[in-house]
């Protein structure tokens, strides 16, 4: 028999980062205290006479009562859904006040949402001081296009991009995931959009994925100082989604911009996405990845672009891993072959 007792089940929830609201944990410490520790084997023919419930003061608002069992496979179902961070103290209808701020404009953030956020630097900072809740498709889009080309650096790009607030994934993701590595250098790669552990580190391909690119990068002599690395939307999807049509677009200006202040000789895009939002090839990843395209410069000219597969694809689908190194001798190949 598995027994949780108070400290386990904290230390439990805090592994796993099951975290909806603030009060979660000390619910679950006044539970183990009135009720002892459960066992796996008897919790379900306990539960059905005793009926104990771990959120006893959402019962008297009016919330749907949980069991013990039932409470944890909440958490957990919130948590593998992308639901690890508490923003609020009590919960909130924020689908209302979209509503209401297509009606009256702009919205402040609530202070509550403030308080409760990750501190991040200031040039990251999704707590700008107005977040509009609708703005049209194409009015952000040529918004973006507006201020992105007004920046004559990156470091001015990352300025404008941190303060537009035309992408709705800006209002849930903890910060601004702008690039990394050595702007200048002779290759570029491009991914999809951040995942959780570059969202709370602010650095692109910093989590598994990450490590993965390392090392194919080190096994054809590269590594982060000699290339420039960067995603086509810089916030985070909420759970690791893919980004919508409507996200990619929105955010399409930048990541040009940012290719074209960097000015690769070689442009790398990783993974389905950055093929087809970078170089508008709509047949599937694997009949386009080893296959060599022009990527048109902004300044006139182009880009040699390579398509290829995405580490996070080959952390899923090992299986893969001889076609993209294929992939990356190709790279190797044209670095040798040819010099600036």
């Amino acid at each position: 028999m598995i027994a949780f007792r108070r400290e386990n089940w904290v230390r439990a929830a805090l592994r796993q980062r099951l975290s909806l609201d603030r009060g979660a944990i000390p619910r679950a410490a006044q539970f183990e205290a009135r009720y002892g520790s459960l066992t796996s084997r008897g919790c379900a023919s306990t539960l059905r006479w005793v009926r104990i419930d771990v959120f006893d003061e959402e019962r008297v608002n009016g919330f749907l009562p949980l069991s013990a069992c039932q409470g944890v496979a909440a958490l957990r179902w919130w948590s593998r859904a992308g639901v690890t961070e508490a923003l609020d103290d009590a919960p909130h209808d924020r689908f209302a006040d979209s509503l209401a701020g297509d009606q009256g404009g702009a919205r402040n953030v609530s202070d509550s949402m403030r308080r409760s956020s990750p501190a991040v630097s200031s040039s990251g900072s999704r707590t700008s001081q107005n977040v509009h809740a609708g703005i049209p498709a194409d009015t952000a889009e040529s918004s973006a296009r507006e201020l992105a080309e007004t920046a004559p650096d990156l470091e001015t790009l990352r300025s404008v991009m941190a303060d537009f607030d035309g992408c709705v994934l800006k209002r849930t993701a903890t910060q601004l995931v702008f690039g990394d590595g050595v702007p200048g250098s002779r290759v570029m790669f491009v991914g999809e959009a951040p995942g959780g552990d570059e969202d709370r580190i602010g650095r692109p391909f910093v989590g598994r994925a990450g490590q993965l690119l390392d090392r194919m990068l080190n096994a054809i002599g590269l590594d982060r100082q000699k290339i420039y690395v960067a995603n086509v939307v810089p916030w985070r999807p909420p759970g690791n989604r893919t980004p919508t049509p409507q996200e990619t677009q929105t955010c399409l200006p930048f990541i040009q911009r940012q290719i074209h202040l960097a000015n690769p000789e070689f442009l790398v895009c990783l993974g389905a996405s950055a093929v087809r939002t970078l170089l508008g090839v709509e047949r599937g990843i694997m009949r386009a990845r080893g296959s060599w395209f022009d990527y048109s410069h902004q300044i006139g000219g182009e880009i040699r672009a390579l398509a290829t597969l995405h580490p996070a694809f080959l952390l899923r689908q090992p299986a893969h891993k001889q076609v993209a190194w294929a992939d990356m001798r190709a790279l190797a190949s044209a670095l040798k072959g040819k010099s600036r």
